[in-house]
């Protein structure tokens, strides 16, 4: 415990230190969020959410992309530390290095994505008629990447059950690639929809983490502890220039992979019931703009005045802060919720 504990302090310099010159080098390069009218997933415009969010044009991007690699070094700088130490590594797998794999490439890949849709909303988002990536396109590549790991989660760490609490074990047997490949698309749009506020998601992800930190440590699992701790100190950092006035904000390079690996944590974990309870909060802000699309599409009109539920919060009259510090709370109540909920199995 204590060398993950000291992983995560020294994420939290490193970071800390390496934010401030990044904010100032992202700047320079005009890599910000652009001043324009946005649309919604069927081209629509969205004068709410333009007239809320106009101040934050002109605010760089990018600081995703710092924590997917000062987050992914450090958790691969930890492992000869503890070999040289003569820390044991222990896993609820066999195929540790399955695991890792799955982990890493899950966390890189989608901020792939990310990033190429910031650049293209950045340096080329105000001549196009859709505001970076069309949503079906984003899509398509991240069943791509989802349908990957889920099969290793499937053919190499031999996973094909979830556990609901109160009524038992239910093996889904090829299904469960499927399914896994679905959680981990539903909660990387489900972050990328929450990240729209000062410190909002980046404060949400950080408590969900800090419960499955805990449930790792109780399995004795090390990579997944590892990981956690070398992110979580990120994440500190980050949440430093973040909380409002933000003065960096992820962007999708950040938003996409953070919550894509937040899925695959939960299901390496075998956790999915605590996963969705734990990660409530973007439940219920994926949700809300689902439904908001789809009573647009099929019924013609809008379901709430705005969606998500954080900006139909804020449109009913709530500031920023207001929205971003209750959620914080609503997310500790439901972490608890999921740790109690994932120690009864």
């Amino acid at each position: 415990m204590s060398l993950i504990l000291s992983l995560l302090l020294a994420s939290f310099f490193i970071n800390g230190i390496l934010l401030i010159p990044f904010i100032h080098i992202v700047y320079k390069m005009k890599f910000e969020r652009q001043k324009q009218k946005t649309k919604d997933a069927f081209n629509i415009p969205t004068p709410i959410f333009d007239a809320l969010h106009k101040l934050k044009a002109g605010t760089p991007l990018g600081g995703g992309l710092l924590l997917v690699i000062t987050t992914t070094f450090l958790f691969f700088l930890s492992f000869p530390i503890l070999y040289y130490f003569w820390i044991p590594i222990t896993s609820v797998y066999t195929n540790i290095g399955s695991e890792i794999k799955i982990l890493i490439f899950t966390f890189i890949s989608f901020s792939f994505i990310g990033l190429y849709d910031d650049i293209k909303k950045v340096f080329f988002g105000t001549g196009e008629k859709f505001f970076g990536m069309r949503l079906r396109h984003k899509l398509i590549l991240e069943v791509i990447l989802a349908s990957v790991a889920a099969f290793w989660l499937y053919s190499e760490l031999k996973i094909d059950i979830i556990h609901i609490p109160f009524l038992g074990v239910v093996n889904l047997g090829i299904f469960y690639i499927p399914f896994a490949a679905f959680v981990i698309v539903s909660f990387a749009n489900a972050y990328n929809i929450t990240d729209g506020l000062d410190g909002l998601a980046s404060g949400v992800l950080f408590i969900a983490l800090c419960a499955f930190w805990v449930i790792s440590h109780a399995i004795l699992d090390t990579p997944i502890a590892l990981f956690i701790a070398a992110w979580l100190g990120g994440l500190i950092a980050f949440l430093y220039f973040n909380v409002y006035p933000a003065r960096i904000f992820l962007g999708d390079v950040g938003a996409l992979s953070f919550g894509a690996t937040f899925a695959i944590i939960g299901l390496l974990l075998g956790k999915v019931f605590s996963l969705i309870i734990i990660g409530g909060f973007f439940v219920i802000e994926v949700t809300s703009s689902f439904l908001q699309l789809v009573s647009k599409k099929y019924r013609g009109k809008k379901l709430m005045r705005v969606a998500p539920f954080h900006l139909w919060l804020q449109e009913r009259g709530w500031l920023e802060s207001t929205v971003v510090f209750r959620a914080w709370l609503a997310s500790i109540v439901l972490s608890l919720l999921g740790l109690w909920l994932a120690f009864l199995s």
